[in-house]
């Protein structure tokens, strides 16, 4: 690794380590990089009869495929379901990035719904899943705010289908109104921010409140171009706000930070894996 990477590496360490708060911004590049891949081997092992059928060449653009069958949809998304929210990741980079920040007054807001910052000892209360969660459906329509926990559901689903199908009884209706129940994930306006997200949301901006005239570290992880206004503009904004902030991107291939807060921003441009583990290793928690 250049000098340049190591320095960097020391202050952000050292901006850690003096900062009185942390606010997590999580892309979806800090789960591929713990191991959540969409595509390549783990999308072949896991949809292979899917890949043949239809020539599917990744996990996300298969999502949107209209299946004719609501037995066929549901025989796809509950294997996603199952390898993205109820399996672990193959790495532990969200554990160390807990052990990173474990002893600071921090917060994490992540695009991600795959439940990777609660399976590694993340206090729920200082999380927002901003765009949903993969282990929760809600009605298609939607009739009501209110979400349901899908894990039975979907095991079952996963352990009896066969030929690509799940069996007509295990496809799920909404108990209000009867139509078909969908995944909680924001991808048009029927997406349902139900009582646990309005609650998230709230307590996110209040942790926003208490520290943005603070000693903050805004660390931002595998966040790209998809939904910058959701966490990559709103840390740029509230870095040049405070003269105390610090902005840290760590993003392989995109890490950037606009020249207005250029002084005050750290870039590393490589895996957010490997970057943990140098971090803790200068934190001397290796």
């Amino acid at each position: 690794m250049s000098n340049t990477y190591h320095k960097s590496i020391a202050l952000l360490c050292e901006r850690l380590a003096n900062a009185d708060a942390v606010l997590v911004g999580a892309g979806a590049g800090l789960s591929t990089s713990a191991g959540f891949t969409y595509a390549g081997e783990r999308f072949q092992t896991v949809f292979g009869d899917f890949i043949e059928q239809y020539g599917f060449t990744d996990m996300y653009t298969a999502g949107f495929y209209p299946f004719a069958t609501l037995e066929e949809r549901w025989a796809f998304w509950s294997r996603f379901i199952w390898c993205n929210r109820y399996e672990d990741a193959p790495k532990d980079t969200y554990d160390k990035l807990l052990r990173l920040v474990a002893e600071k007054e921090c917060f994490a807001i992540t695009t991600n719904v795959d439940h990777c910052f609660q399976k590694a000892g993340w206090d729920k209360n200082r999380l927002f899943y901003t765009q949903g969660d993969y282990g929760l459906w809600q009605c298609s329509k939607p009739c009501h705010s209110k979400t349901y926990d899908n894990y039975e559901t979907v095991k079952r689903m996963v352990e009896q289908q066969r030929n690509m199908r799940v069996p007509s009884d295990l496809v799920p209706y909404c108990p209000v109104c009867g139509e078909p129940m969908a995944m909680n994930l924001r991808a048009d306006d029927t997406f349902v921010e139900d009582a646990g997200w309005t609650a998230a949301a709230r307590r996110y901006q209040e942790f926003l409140e208490t520290y943005a005239n603070t000693r903050i570290v805004y660390l931002e992880l595998g966040v790209g171009g998809n939904t910058p206004s959701i966490i990559k503009y709103p840390f740029w904004q509230l870095t040049a706000a405070n003269e105390q902030a610090t902005y840290a991107c760590i993003n392989y291939g995109e890490a950037v930070a606009p020249s207005q807060i250029a002084q005050r921003s750290i870039t590393i441009d490589a895996d957010i894996d490997a970057v943990l583990d140098d971090l803790l290793r200068e934190k001397g928690d290796a």
